[in-house]
């Protein structure tokens, strides 16, 4: 087995998270290294959002993002969001994700959200099983999604 760590992101692994991204989703638009470490920096500095990284043997092998929406409801507790959920072809089936997401899921408790929700690709059925062994439940609840029309879009 090799050595795992997770943790929060920094700045010095700005390269390897995007190069997660850039495998997740090759048909965005690619952003120069400027305007995208300014973007990842924003996230960093989020009080609301936590970046988290798993790493093997030192590399980052995946990823995920969790943020926090003040709720009204819940007496007041925020509601999670986890996003971006991604391991790297070569780290693939050594837990990795599943470290990073126990991670934010500890991270969101740690915030008092009153739950966490994800939303994945209905096709997507070998991540499904993932976020379910992560004790997500796939049918308490639906998600319906629209996606901004005046957006770019490449997906």
């Amino acid at each position: 087995m090799s050595a795992m760590q997770v943790r929060l992101a920094t700045e010095a692994d700005h390269g390897a998270v995007k190069a997660l991204y850039r495998e997740l989703r090759p048909q965005d638009p690619e952003v120069d290294s400027d305007a995208s470490l300014a973007h990842f920096r924003v996230v960093l500095q989020s009080p609301q959002a936590r970046l988290v990284v798993a790493l093997c043997e030192g590399e980052v092998g995946a990823t995920c993002m969790l943020a926090s929406i003040p709720n009204f409801a819940s007496a007041g507790m925020p509601i999670g969001v986890i996003e971006h959920v991604i391991t790297g072809e070569r780290f693939r089936r050594r837990g990795l994700a599943l470290a990073a997401l126990e991670f934010a899921l500890d991270a969101a408790w740690t915030m008092n959200c009153c739950k966490v929700f994800l939303l994945s690709g209905a096709q997507r059925k070998q991540a499904h099983r993932l976020y379910e062994s992560a004790g997500f439940v796939g049918n308490q609840e639906l998600g319906f999604v629209q996606k901004n029309p005046r957006a770019v879009r490449h997906d």
